[in-house]
């Protein structure tokens, strides 16, 4: 499976502690990330990461086309929803995007485990055939 990675700079280190508990599950798909976040997780783990640009140079809408492109499985988007950001749109896209084509999202770190522990168990193996 392929799993977006995207962290608001407020989660950061939320998206790290959560790759580094969830390495033995994350290590057997391939990742996907906004430029910083990507570094970060590869920095603490030794996983590796596929890097789109900075979120803010545009990785974000990388990620969405990937999206639209029905390239990614799963997204987690650890976003900070108290603090605006000036690509706030593109948040809105990714999120969108991952409606419009059936990919489970999760936007915070409890849906993140729980959609996590499911790539384990296979239960979004109908990706596959989705694609």
């Amino acid at each position: 499976m392929k799993v977006g990675l995207i962290a608001h700079d407020t989660k950061k280190k939320l998206m790290q502690n959560f790759c580094i508990a969830y390495c033995a599950i994350l290590t057997k798909h391939e990742l996907y990330a906004t430029g910083t976040t990507g570094r970060l997780i590869e920095e603490a783990t030794n996983l590796n990461v596929y890097k789109f640009l900075a979120g803010h140079l545009g990785g974000e809408q990388q990620m969405a086309a990937a999206i639209e492109q029905n390239e990614i499985d799963l997204v987690i988007f650890l976003r900070d929803p108290q603090t605006s950001k000036s690509h706030e749109p593109d948040v809105f896209k990714v999120a969108t995007l991952c409606d419009i084509h059936n990919i489970p999202i999760a936007t915070n770190l409890a849906t993140g485990e729980l959609l996590v522990k499911a790539l384990e168990r296979g239960d979004l193996e109908w990706r596959d055939m989705y694609r």
